[in-house]
């Protein structure tokens, strides 16, 4: 995500960053940069180090990384010093990310260059709808820290929307293509739930409340093993509270995104096996297996039970996917390799 954010920025911003007697040029350079840095102090440094190695005037790194200080989501921070800063992406939440990314990346550009007519919320990032969601604010850093500036969101109102950054930087649509077993299991049982009209006798027989108590336990459980067999809880290396912050912050995005990827998955295989069900399973076939007329609402209910049955299926046929196969399926690329790099290490 950061990928794309960032080119179709440089597309737009020398036309919006155009002033007098300046002609603006912006480079992409996709690296990661801040695949093992833990801090913004870190990736200032290497996005020095690329500035100089590519000779640039100024150098801003857009992340995936959540940053937090004293409690607080970090949207950016700017050493003016040394032309450089950092952009983190899941602190602008889970919507509007090329949007708040342009104002964010406006700001810190003046923030760089010295120009800040117009006051701190000249390009509308700290709207009233924000202010009341997780307002934006700005701090000047003393002598002691390595940024001049720095832009971050309340503590507990901006929690939310880093959560949902994070959410949407492991993008949890893309999960059902990561895994391929979990998806074949649930496909190859949904076809069985299909031909076996004891399963359409059952399905007839349960009541809507059983049926989405039965889907949301098969979502559940897909999600639960995902989690357990390939060791995607992270754990408190620390008795700290801000580790405990943390930790929770991870490892709820996690649950978070892997419920909503087996949730898309589900979506998917229900539409299609009620397609499946009814271009193979004529209506008078189902009607005699089932004792009474069979209308639309019949066959969405076959379709549930189906659904539900290779969703659960699916969770055994997850343990087939290596550990690193998951991790890059449930979530985005600075996240699947700081949870690679920490199983290494233990």
């Amino acid at each position: 995500m950061p990928e794309r954010v960032t080119r179709r920025l440089a597309d737009d911003l020398p036309d919006m960053l155009g002033q007098e007697y300046v002609s603006w040029a912006v480079e992409v350079d996709v690296d990661p940069v801040t695949a093992g840095r833990h801090n913004t102090r870190d990736i200032l440094a290497s996005t020095r180090d690329r500035m100089d190695h590519h000779n640039w005037d100024y150098a801003i790194c857009l992340t995936d990384l959540p940053v937090r200080t004293h409690g607080r989501p970090v949207v950016a921070e700017a050493d003016c010093d040394r032309n450089v800063a950092v952009v983190s992406l899941p602190a602008l939440g889970g919507t509007q990310v090329y949007r708040r990314s342009k104002q964010i990346m406006l700001l810190i550009v003046d923030e760089l260059t010295g120009h800040r007519g117009g006051g701190e919320n000249r390009y509308g990032l700290d709207n009233t709808l924000t202010r009341i969601l997780a307002p934006v604010e700005r701090h000047e850093q003393d002598e002691q820290h390595e940024a001049d500036i720095r832009y971050t969101t309340t503590p507990k109102r901006g929690r939310m929307r880093l959560l949902a950054g994070m959410v949407r930087s492991n993008e949890p649509a893309q999960l059902i293509f990561g895994l391929r077993s979990a998806l074949a299991a649930a496909v190859a049982t949904s076809a069985f739930g299909l031909s076996s009209s004891t399963i359409w006798q059952i399905g007839d027989q349960l009541g809507v409340l059983r049926q989405l108590l039965a889907a949301f336990v098969s979502v559940a459980l897909l999600v639960f093993w995902l989690i357990t067999a390939h060791g995607l809880w992270e754990k408190r290396k620390s008795g700290s509270e801000a580790d405990r912050e943390q930790v929770l912050l991870y490892n709820t995005s996690t649950v978070a995104t892997l419920t909503i990827g087996v949730g898309v998955m589900y979506l998917g295989l229900f539409v299609i096996n009620l397609a499946v069900a009814m271009f193979v399973v004529p209506e008078e076939l189902l009607s005699s297996t089932l004792g009474h007329p069979a209308d639309f609402t019949r066959y969405l209910t076959l379709a549930w039970g189906f659904t539900s049955m290779g969703v659960v299926a699916g969770a055994l046929g997850s343990s087939l996917e290596s550990d690193q196969a998951v991790r890059q399926a449930a979530y985005g690329y600075r996240e699947e390799q700081r949870r690679t790099e920490q199983s290494e290490q233990s």
